[in-house]
C-alpha cells in the first residue's frame, strides 16, 4: 500500500544527485580505504631517513590495516620489488633471485638514469645491427633491406660501474623527497580555507592528524632495517640483469666502499625478530588511530569538497612518488661509470668482458645462453680464457688494489 500511496516524482533522482554533488556524503571515508598499494609503494620509495614525507591521502587506512597483517604474518614492512632481476656474484657465479626493492628499482629504471656514455655506445651498437640486417636482406633481395625498421635491441651492453661510499639511511634528498613536504603544506592551506571562512575547524583537524600519522608511520626504524638489510664496505663485484634477452647488464665493482648487493638481494626477508615485535605493537596502535580518524571523517557533513581536494592532492603525490624514476644516489648507492662494453653479438660482449674482468664474463654465459650450446670457435675462445683465468684474476685484483 505504501508503494501505491507514494507520490510519483521523476525529479527526485535529480535533487538527490544535486545534493550529493553539492555536499558529497561519506565519500572521503570510503576513499580512505582504497589505494593502499599505492601508499605502500610510495613509502618504499622514500622510507629510511628520520622523516618520510609521504602525503596524507586516500588509501592510508587500507594500508595501515594491511601493514599489520603483513608484519604479523610475513615479518616485513617493505614490499617486494615490482621488477624481477638476477644478482650474480661476478667471481663465484652464484646467482640469486632479487627481493630488494632498491635493486629492483635500480634495474627497472636503468634506461632513465644510465650515463650518457652508455646511451652513445648503445646507439653505435644499434646502428651496426641496423646496417648488418639491411645488408643481409639486400643480399637476399635487392631493396628489401630498406623496408626494415630500426632495431630496438642489439646484442648485450654491459656497463661497468664502481661503487662509491654508501651509508644506510642516507637517501638522496631529491625533488621526489621534498615534494612530500610541499604537498603537506598545500593540504594544510586547503584545510585552512573553511576554517577561516566558515569557522569549520574539523577539516583542518582531520588534515593535521592525517599528516602526523602518515609521517610517523613512514618513520618507523624497521623501514631502515629492511631497506638496507646488508653489510657495508664490500669488495664484492656483482652483476645486475633482467636475464636472458635483456639489453643491459650492470657490473658493479665493490672496491671496499659500497653495500654488499648480494646480501641486499635477500636481506629484506631476514629482519631481526626482536625489532619486529616492537614494530608490530606500533603498527597495531597506528592502525587503531587510522580507523578512529576514518570514523571521525565520516561525521563531517559540510564543506566535504575541501576534504576531497586534500585527499586528491595527497594521492596525486603518492602516485607520482610510487612510479617516479630515481637515481641510485637517492637509494644511498652512489655509482660512477668506469666503462661500457658492448657488441651487436651477445657472445662477443661476454668474451670482451671476460678478457678485462676475469670470471665476470664466464659467469654470465649460463644466464644469456641457458642451453649451453656453443659453436666450435666460441668453445675454443672460452677454453683459452679458462686456462689462465686464475692468473688473470690475480693480476687484475692486484692492479685494482694498487692502481698506478
Amino acid at each position: 500500500m505504501d508503494l501505491i500511496r507514494r507520490t510519483f516524482d521523476p525529479g527526485q533522482p535529480s535533487s538527490q544527485f544535486q545534493s550529493q554533488w553539492e555536499k558529497p556524503g561519506d565519500v572521503f571515508s570510503v576513499l580512505l580505504i582504497l589505494g593502499g598499494d599505492v601508499v605502500a609503494r610510495a613509502l618504499a620509495q622514500l622510507v629510511g631517513s628520520r622523516m618520510t614525507p609521504v602525503a596524507f591521502s586516500f588509501g592510508w587506512v587500507a594500508y595501515a590495516v594491511s601493514a599489520v597483517v603483513v608484519a604479523v604474518g610475513e615479518n616485513k614492512l617493505m614490499p617486494l620489488p615490482d621488477t624481477s632481476c638476477e644478482v650474480i656474484n661476478a667471481k663465484s657465479g652464484y646467482t640469486r633471485g632479487n627481493t630488494s626493492w632498491i635493486i629492483g628499482r635500480i634495474v627497472r629504471d636503468y634506461d632513465d638514469w644510465k650515463d650518457e656514455r652508455v646511451s652513445k655506445h648503445l646507439k653505435i651498437m644499434l646502428d651496426a645491427k641496423d646496417k648488418f640486417d639491411r645488408e643481409k636482406e639486400n643480399n637476399k633481395e635487392p631493396g628489401s633491406g630498406d623496408k626494415l625498421r630500426y632495431p630496438r635491441k642489439a646484442g648485450l651492453c654491459v656497463s661497468v660501474y664502481k661503487a662509491e661510499e654508501a651509508q644506510a639511511g642516507t637517501p638522496g634528498y631529491d625533488f621526489v623527497y621534498w615534494l612530500g613536504f610541499g604537498t603537506s603544506v598545500l593540504q594544510l592551506g586547503i584545510a585552512a580555507i573553511p576554517c577561516a571562512i566558515f569557522g569549520d575547524w574539523g577539516i583542518l583537524l582531520i588534515t593535521v592528524v592525517g599528516i602526523l600519522l602518515s609521517f610517523v608511520t613512514g618513520s618507523l626504524p624497521q623501514w631502515k632495517e629492511e631497506k638496507w638489510a646488508c653489510r657495508n664496505k664490500s669488495d664484492k663485484d656483482v652483476i645486475l640483469t633482467k636475464g636472458n634477452g635483456s639489453q643491459h647488464a650492470i657490473l658493479i665493482l665493490g672496491k671496499g666502499k659500497g653495500f654488499d648487493l648480494e646480501d641486499l638481494a635477500t636481506g629484506q626477508l631476514n629482519a631481526d625478530d626482536s625489532t619486529l615485535r616492537k614494530t608490530r605493537v606500533a603498527l597495531i596502535g597506528l592502525a587503531a588511530l587510522w580507523i578512529l580518524l576514518l570514523i571521525t571523517a565520516a561525521g563531517i557533513k559540510e564543506n566535504t569538497w575541501f576534504l576531497l581536494a586534500i585527499g586528491g592532492v595527497g594521492i596525486a603525490q603518492n602516485i607520482f612518488v610510487a612510479g617516479k624514476m630515481r637515481h641510485p644516489d637517492a637509494y644511498g648507492i652512489p655509482l660512477t661509470l668506469v666503462e661500457v662494453i658492448g657488441s651487436p653479438k651477445v657472445m662477443d660482449t661476454l668474451i670482451k668482458v671476460e678478457e678485462k674482468y676475469p670470471y665476470a664474463g664466464t659467469n654470465m654465459v649460463n644466464t644469456f645462453f641457458p642451453g649451453g650450446k656453443l659453436r666450435d670457435h666460441e668453445k675454443t675462445a672460452w677454453n683459452k680464457l679458462e686456462n689462465n683465468a686464475d692468473e688473470r684474476w690475480k693480476m687484475w685484483k692486484e692492479s685494482r688494489n694498487n692502481p698506478t
